[in-house]
């Protein structure tokens, strides 16, 4: 029965250094929140309940900006797969 090549341990710097979110999803959800920010901000600048902006324009931009967030907390890029030694 043949035997199993052992794993080689990480680094410790190697499983230190992996981040969950890179740069492009941080970018996203800033513009995600800049977005909702924005949409709130439109509606109290138009200070009507019943205003077109706060019954067409928010509502439809909120929803779209926070799936957009969320999108952006589990988008991951595709990484290149190396060829085995």
């Amino acid at each position: 029965m043949k035997s199993l090549p052992k794993k080689q341990p990480k680094k410790a710097a190697e499983k230190a250094a992996v981040m969950p979110l890179g740069a492009i999803n941080y970018i996203m959800i800033a513009l995600g929140a800049l977005v909702i920010a924005g949409s709130y901000w439109g509606m109290y600048l138009e200070k009507e309940v019943d205003g077109f902006f706060a019954l067409f324009i928010s509502p439809v931009t909120l929803i779209g900006a926070y799936l957009w967030v969320a999108f952006a907390v589990l988008y991951r890029q595709k990484t290149e797969k190396k060829p085995a030694r």
